[in-house]
């Protein structure tokens, strides 16, 4: 074997160190790795709650709490506590704009509650039929002409609800239609959300 001046001995580490090393395996890791209980200790809890008869009490409690206030915001008038399908703009105008005109569907029931009343006594006493039809004439009339007033009210508010809001707020998943109709059918101290206005004639802005 040729020595060779040139060549570098290599750096031999101490036999105590290599010793400590193999025996001390954590010691790259700065920290030994918490056990299984520690963990749990340190805030792991289940996923599942372990009363889940309290738990869905409570919420019911809490969804009770809100429809409670969201139905007195409706009978204030209180937007910011209405729900969100109430918030919408468009449902907004709609609103506005229904109780701004003057709507032959909210005396319909009133007014179908009367003339079966004045049938029933006029039918006992004349004991006529032609009595009973033409009651029954007068009532079938009206709400045609009920039908015919939404038919009309629901063309121009849709016009105005597409120019100021676009397609969507006339499409069917929104059932401003249905919104529309049956606020008119409604007395109008009853409706809710409650009137922004005391007296009709407020139109909406277009």
């Amino acid at each position: 074997m040729t020595w060779n001046p040139f060549k570098k001995k290599e750096a031999q580490v101490p036999v105590e160190q290599a010793e400590e090393k193999n025996t001390n395996p954590s010691a790259g890791k700065g920290r030994p790795t918490p056990k299984m209980k520690k963990a749990q200790a340190a805030g792991i809890r289940p996923l599942v709650p372990t009363d889940r008869k309290a738990s869905a009490k409570a919420a019911k409690a809490r969804m009770r709490e809100r429809e409670n206030r969201e139905y007195a915001a409706m009978q204030s008038g209180d937007l910011n506590n209405m729900p969100k399908s109430e918030r919408l703009p468009w449902r907004i105008y709609i609103r506005d704009y229904v109780d701004a005109r003057f709507n032959l569907g909210e005396w319909f029931i009133p007014v179908a509650f009367a003339i079966l009343i004045v049938s029933m006594f006029v039918t006992s006493a004349s004991q006529n039929a032609w009595a009973s039809i033409i009651m029954m004439t007068l009532m079938y009339g009206y709400l045609i002409a009920v039908v015919i007033d939404v038919w009309l009210m629901w063309r121009k508010l849709k016009a105005k609800l597409i120019a100021k809001y676009g397609e969507a707020s006339v499409a069917k998943g929104s059932r401003s239609f249905s919104y529309a109709w049956s606020r008119s059918i409604q007395m109008r101290r009853w409706r809710l959300p409650k009137p922004r206005y005391d007296k009709r004639g407020h139109w909406p802005e277009d």
